[in-house]
C-alpha cells in the first residue's frame, strides 16, 4: 500500500532508533490552540476543591491516591512535587504549580478532541507506520515543566506504565512550546527498545493504591542498557512518536521558561495483545478506548 504520510525511510528510522521526531506535525495555529487551552484549563483550575495529589514519578512514592487511579475518564489536575510548602499550602499561584492535567482530554475536551481523534493527519500516520492492527487510544495528558520547580523524569520505557502482552504502547507527544536543554527537552536512547526488555509493570495494589510488579528475575532486571543518551530539542508543533520499550528521560526545569507539552497513548487492542484488571488506567462502559482506525491496518511490520 502506498504511504500517506510518512516516508519509508522514517519509518526505518523509528524501527532503528525507537523514536522519530516529525518536526511541524501540528501548524502554528493548531499549536496555538492547543497551548491556549490548556493554559484555560490551568485558569479553571479550583485549588480549594483539589485534594493536594502530586505526580511523581520515583518507584518507591509514585502516585497511587483515588484522585489518581479513577482520572481515566475525568480531565484532572496534578501538582508538581515541589510545590506545596510543610503545611501542604501552595507556594505559588495555581497555573504555576500544577505538573499535568489528565487523562482523558483526548475524550472529553473539544480542542484535544479535534487534535487527537478527529486528526485525519494523524490516523494516515497510524496508517503509514503499521504499529498496531487495531490502535485505541486510552490516555492524554498536558504535561508542564514548571519554571524553576518542573521535576526530573528519570530513565523509564513507557510500556512498564501502560503495559500489555505483547507489549505495544505507543506514545504521541506534541511541544506546545520550545524545549531546549534548560527547560526540560526529553533525551532518549536510541536503539534501546531492541535490547532493553520490559523488567516490570505499574499495577493496581490489593487494597489500594499502586507499586510495581517484577517480570523478570532481579539478575535480568538489573542490567540496563549502555549506551549515550541523545537530547532532542523540539519546536513548537513538533510531534515525537516513541515506542513503548525505548528509554526516556527529561531533566528538571530550572529556566525561567515553561515547557508545555501534549501526550498521548495507543496500544493494540483485543485480540491482538491483552490488557488486564491489574493495569492503574481502566475503562469504564461509559467511556471504553477509543479506536483510532475506522479500519484495522491489514499488516503489522515489526513487533510492538
Amino acid at each position: 500500500m502506498a504511504l500517506e504520510f510518512l516516508k519509508q525511510e522514517q519509518i526505518a528510522q523509528f524501527h532503528r532508533d525507537g523514536y522519530l521526531v516529525i518536526p511541524g506535525f501540528f501548524d502554528e495555529t493548531e499549536t496555538d490552540s492547543l497551548l491556549s487551552r490548556s493554559k484555560q484549563l490551568l485558569d479553571e483550575f479550583d485549588v480549594d476543591s483539589h485534594p493536594k495529589t502530586k505526580f511523581t514519578t520515583g518507584d518507591d512514592n509514585h502516585v497511587g491516591d483515588d484522585y489518581f487511579l479513577t482520572s481515566g475518564d475525568k480531565i484532572r489536575y496534578f501538582l508538581e512535587e515541589d510545590a506545596l510548602d510543610d503545611q501542604g499550602k501552595l507556594k505559588r499561584e495555581k497555573q504555576k504549580s500544577i505538573n499535568k492535567i489528565g487523562h482523558a482530554l483526548h475524550e472529553l475536551d473539544p480542542v484535544f478532541r479535534k487534535a487527537t481523534l478527529g486528526n485525519d493527519r494523524l490516523k494516515a500516520l497510524v496508517r503509514d507506520l503499521k504499529f498496531h492492527r487495531s490502535p485505541v487510544a486510552l490516555q492524554s495528558m498536558v504535561i508542564i515543566k514548571q519554571t524553576y520547580i518542573g521535576g526530573e523524569v528519570p530513565e523509564h520505557n513507557d510500556s512498564t506504565f501502560l503495559y500489555t502482552d505483547p507489549p505495544s504502547a505507543l506514545g504521541f507527544w506534541i511541544a506546545l512550546e520550545k524545549c531546549t536543554n534548560q527547560n526540560g527537552a526529553l533525551s532518549f536512547l536510541p536503539g534501546s527498545h531492541l535490547i532493553a526488555p520490559i523488567t516490570k509493570r505499574f499495577v493496581r495494589v490489593p487494597g489500594g493504591g499502586t507499586g510495581f510488579e517484577q517480570l523478570l528475575p532481579p539478575e535480568e532486571a538489573q542490567k540496563a542498557p549502555e549506551g549515550e543518551y541523545i537530547l532532542e530539542e523540539c519546536n513548537p508543533g513538533d510531534l515525537v512518536l516513541i515506542h513503548g520499550a525505548v528509554l526516556h528521560k527529561s531533566e528538571k526545569n530550572l529556566s525561567p521558561n515553561t515547557r508545555f507539552a501534549y501526550t498521548f497513548h495507543m496500544i493494540e487492542s483485543a485480540p491482538y495483545a491483552n490488557y488486564d484488571e491489574k493495569n492503574w488506567l481502566q475503562p469504564t462502559p461509559a467511556m471504553p478506548f477509543s479506536r483510532v482506525l475506522d479500519e484495522p491496518n491489514p499488516v503489522v511490520i515489526g513487533k510492538a
